[in-house]
């Protein structure tokens, strides 16, 4: 059976919602590549936002004790720039007990909140996963792709897996009831690749 003719109207109606979608992407795309959004967190200017949806600025209740880490990009207050055009920006935001954590954490943490590199250091694959860790019953950092383990509580040292060295850690304060980026990232990064980001398993 031959397909029907499309008539003006639908024709019309196809033309508009391919040109908002094609207006769409292009304003994701202009968002990614503004300029200062591949630059680094700049110290005592950004603020922290959170990674998916509309990129809420983060306040420290935000953070939750005994929850998973919280995935962050830090932002331009001046300019409203999201620092997302290069990996090795994203933020691992997480609560934990002061009296649990090494004098060095506790130094760079701001009301119990520790950041990190979200980018793993053995290959450059997303850290995601926030669980028992193989070799203690403290929950850990993990990276899923080759089963790297970080010690949040010990400045995210490894303890368990191939990666060659801790994650660059992030010093935080509080300012104006947001968390804020206190200073540069301390540790080295790892390259960043083009590998997808690694999800714990169903």
């Amino acid at each position: 059976m031959p397909c029907p003719k499309p008539s003006r109207r639908s024709l019309l109606l196809t033309t508009l919602a391919t040109g908002a979608l094609l207006s769409v992407g292009r304003f994701a795309a202009a968002q990614e590549d503004q300029p200062g959004s591949s630059d680094r967190p700049k110290k005592g200017c950004d603020l922290l936002v959170i990674s998916e949806g509309e990129r809420a600025v983060i306040a420290p209740d935000d953070v939750k004790l005994g929850e998973p880490a919280l995935h962050a990009w830090p932002k331009d207050p001046k300019t409203s720039v999201v620092r997302n055009g290069s990996r090795l920006n994203e933020i691992l935001l997480v609560r934990l007990n002061p009296g649990e954590m090494d004098e060095e954490t506790r130094s760079r943490s701001a009301d119990g909140i520790a950041a990190y590199s979200a980018i793993c250091t053995h290959a450059g694959c997303s850290v995601t996963g926030w669980l028992k860790s193989e070799t203690g019953n403290e929950d850990v950092l993990k990276c899923f792709c080759h089963n790297s383990e970080f010690n949040p509580r010990e400045g995210a040292q490894v303890v368990f897996g191939p990666a060659p060295r801790r994650l660059p850690a992030l010093p935080l304060a509080i300012a104006d009831g947001s968390l804020t980026i206190a200073a540069t990232f301390v540790g080295k990064a790892a390259a960043s690749k083009k590998t997808p980001s690694a999800r714990r398993p169903p």
